[in-house]
């Protein structure tokens, strides 16, 4: 094998693994988490809908607010514990919602701390509208 040919295989493999890796940290994006809960609710997200949404009590002591800011564009921190929170709003932080498992799993509970329920598939919609709507 000559040189070249060494050195073009290892800068194939190089990129494959690159994007490979890529692949893994953003499985998912801002705007097809959108996407995806607009077509589960038959509807686009609505921003001011979301905005309303994500800044009301609904009735108990908590916001989406009380922990992620308004507007949640820099650092929150947890209303109970005191952890601090990464910005929430995409554009402000380029891990957001780019992991299923985590947008699933942090909607699911962080719904339940605020409604004591799951929100519907229109709610995430709208919060979603309004998270990406916020530069």
């Amino acid at each position: 094998m000559t040189t070249a040919r060494s050195v073009s295989l290892f800068a194939a493999g190089l990129l494959i693994s690159v994007f490979s890796i890529a692949a893994q940290a953003a499985e998912t994006t801002p705007t097809a988490q959108l996407q995806h809960w607009s077509a589960q609710a038959g509807a686009p997200g609505n921003a001011t809908r979301g905005q309303t949404f994500f800044n009301a009590q609904h009735g108990g002591e908590w916001s989406c607010a009380s922990c992620h800011g308004t507007p949640p564009t820099t650092q929150g921190k947890h209303a109970n514990t005191g952890k601090v929170i990464a910005p929430l709003a995409p554009a402000f932080n380029a891990k957001a919602f780019t992991d299923s498992a985590k947008v699933d799993k942090w909607f699911k509970r962080n719904c339940n701390d605020v409604l004591s329920r799951e929100c519907s598939a229109v709610e995430k919609a709208d919060v979603l509208a309004y998270l990406n709507s916020l530069k």
